[in-house]
């Protein structure tokens, strides 16, 4: 294991007895986050100094970063609460009409489902769902389905239930091609899989920072490129959407512009512990650099792969194609709760999606937990093995 990955494995006292391939989930908290909330902490209950302006240059440091780790400027971010706030600001919010046609895959994650469902309900939309195959985006099917009432493409990054990374690239120039807006769910790909907003011409990313971002629960960022910011309705203004420029003893001020960037569609957003939170997490992401990130968690699942191969009763599900996969990987068996369970019993933990496996493989990973995994998964093998030999003679 590379020193860098190895020295922040220490920032993460879980993997003194749990190996954990779960992070598609949610993050184990490392002690880098503890310590800055814990700090904050010791200032509030002190109660002798008002830290507003730093809670306000906190913020900025924090929209910053997400902005670095995905190739935008910080004044096309916003910090949130998770995904379905930037999915709402695009639903609710995008410039559509009654009948305008919402295109979605139909192997997509509720999140993306449900914010276009309830604007669809609302503002009399139709949602069509582009046929998978093979339980991945089909492209071609995407182009068959468009039509002249197609107005938007809203889709995952990464899919959450076998890894599937889509060609965000074809879909964008599909985009552009059709003149559809371009919404992402970033989730299962950002802070673990390289990506330019920009270069993608995305029109709208948003991602909940849970997960491979390492960040609190209640923690995300959205992305509204230059090209929407103008034509996109907020739905959550708040007097926060308004630039006070630290000015809070004159507050009868009822006409200040609001901010000319996404600021203007955060709804004031000052939740400073999960701010501290993020900007900790932030601080190993870019530490370690998200091109070695990938490169890390894909030597991992490598490893694992390479085993399982030979396995005659391990199915891999995941796409090992290289422009497909991520950093998840699923597997598939007959007795696949039954795994799952066996596998937490030797605390080892992932996660069971869609009739598979799933482990997701991140940087506070190493080679040590894989060989545990590797271990577990061929004593299953043989146990079941022995059972069905019985059962047969």
């Amino acid at each position: 294991m590379n020193e860098k990955f190895e020295q922040i494995r220490r920032f993460f006292p879980h993997t003194k007895k749990i190996v954990y391939f779960n992070t598609a989930a949610f993050s184990p908290m490392s002690t880098s986050i503890k310590e800055a909330i814990d700090a904050n902490f010791d200032v509030r209950m002190a109660a002798e100094v008002d830290d507003t302006r730093q809670m306000y240059e906190l913020r900025e440091r924090v929209r910053s970063g997400y902005a670095r780790l995905i190739g935008a400027e910080t004044r096309q971010m916003g910090v949130s609460i998770n995904t379905s706030f930037g999915l709402d600001l695009a639903s609710y919010g995008l410039p559509l009409k009654e009948g305008d046609e919402i295109l979605l895959s139909d192997i997509e994650f509720p999140a993306t489902i449900y914010a276009w469902r309830g604007a669809a309900e609302t503002r009399k939309l139709k949602i069509t769902y582009v046929k998978s195959k093979d339980r991945k985006f089909d492209i071609q099917e995407l182009e068959n389905s468009i039509t002249d009432r197609s107005r938007v493409l809203s889709i995952s990054f990464v899919q959450f239930f076998n890894g599937f990374k889509n060609d965000l690239k074809r879909l964008s120039e599909i985009c552009r091609k059709h003149n559809l807006f371009f919404v992402v769910d970033g989730i299962q790909g950002a802070g673990a899989e390289p990506i330019n907003v920009k270069e993608l011409n995305i029109d709208i990313f948003s991602a909940g920072c849970q997960k491979w971002l390492l960040a609190p629960f209640g923690s995300g960022f959205f992305y509204i490129s230059d090209k929407v910011k103008d034509v996109l309705t907020p739905h959550n203004i708040t007097w926060y959407s308004s630039d006070w420029e630290f000015q809070f003893s004159d507050l009868f001020k009822f006409n200040l512009p609001y901010f000319d960037t996404a600021e203007k569609f955060q709804g004031g957003y000052y939740a400073t512990l999960n701010l501290l939170g993020m900007e900790a997490a932030q601080k190993i992401i870019l530490d370690l650099g998200i091109d070695d990130i990938q490169m890390h968690n894909h030597r991992l699942i490598d490893t694992i792969v390479k085993t399982l191969k030979e396995s005659e009763y391990y199915n891999i599900t995941s796409s090992l194609k290289p422009s497909e996969r991520s950093s998840i990987l699923t597997i598939a068996c007959d007795k696949l709760k039954e795994l799952h369970r066996f596998l937490f019993g030797r605390k080892i933990h992932v996660a069971c999606r869609e009739g598979s496996v799933r482990i997701a493989v991140h940087l506070f990973n190493n080679e040590s937990d894989i060989e545990r995994l590797l271990e577990a998964l061929s004593e299953f093998e043989k146990l079941n093995s022995r059972n069905l030999a019985g059962k047969t003679n």
